[in-house]
C-alpha cells in the first residue's frame, strides 16, 4: 500500500472515530460506576466507541485514539503549529505526549477488572524531526511484559509511508484501583 493510500485509509478511519467521540460524553474522566468490573480493555474499547469520556489532552494536542486490542494501542496525531519548537519542527513533549499515550493504554488494555497503572518511567528516542510535511502520524503501542507490579512497553511514532520518527518505552506501576464512594464521603 502507498503512503497516499495509507493516509487516505488513515483519515477515514479518523473521521468516523471523531463522529462517535463528538456523539458521545466528549473529554473528560469517567465515573467509577462506568468502569466497575470491566476490564482495561473493555475500558479502552468503551472510550474509542464514545461510550465514557475521553482524555480533555486529546483535543488540545490534536491527537486521538484509533485502535485497541489486547496488548495493544494506536493513537494518531496531527503535528501543526501550535506544536513546533522556535527552529519549525514539531516539540519534543509532543512525540512524548502521544507516544506516553499509546504506551499507557496498551498497558491499560492488560488491566484485570479494579486494577490500574501509572507511568514510572518513559524513554523518548527522537530519530527524526517532524515538519510540516507530515500530514499525520501515528503511535503504535505493545506492551512487552504485564506483572503483578510492574508493566512494560514500547512505541514507534510513523508516517503513512512507514518513516520512524521516534520510540519509546516505559515502565508502569500496577496498582489497586480504589474509588472514593459516591458523593465523596470518605470512610
Amino acid at each position: 500500500m502507498s503512503a497516499n493510500d495509507n493516509l487516505e485509509t488513515w483519515l477515514a478511519q479518523e473521521q468516523e472515530i471523531q463522529q462517535r467521540l463528538a456523539a458521545g460524553p466528549g473529554p473528560g474522566v469517567a465515573r467509577p460506576e462506568q468502569i466497575a468490573g470491566k476490564t482495561g480493555l473493555e475500558v479502552m474499547q468503551a472510550l474509542l466507541q464514545g461510550e465514557i469520556p475521553y482524555a480533555a489532552i486529546a483535543q488540545t494536542l490534536d491527537f486521538l485514539i484509533v485502535e485497541v486490542g489486547d496488548g495493544s494501542a494506536i493513537f494518531q496525531g496531527t503535528p501543526g503549529p501550535q506544536h513546533f519548537n522556535p527552529m519549525g519542527t514539531v516539540h519534543g513533549g509532543w512525540f512524548a505526549t502521544l507516544l506516553d499515550s499509546a504506551l499507557g493504554c496498551a498497558v491499560h488494555t492488560k488491566m484485570p477488572p479494579g486494577r490500574a497503572y501509572t507511568t514510572a518511567e518513559l524513554s523518548v528516542n527522537i530519530v527524526r524531526a517532524l515538519t510540516p510535511k507530515v500530514p499525520r502520524v501515528r503511535a503504535i503501542g505493545r506492551v512487552i511484559h504485564c506483572g503483578r507490579q510492574l508493566a512494560t512497553a514500547e512505541a514507534q511514532l510513523v508516517g503513512p509511508d512507514g518513516t520512524l520518527y521516534a520510540h519509546a518505552t516505559t515502565t508502569c506501576l500496577v496498582f489497586d484501583l480504589q474509588h472514593k464512594p459516591a458523593g465523596g464521603a470518605t470512610t
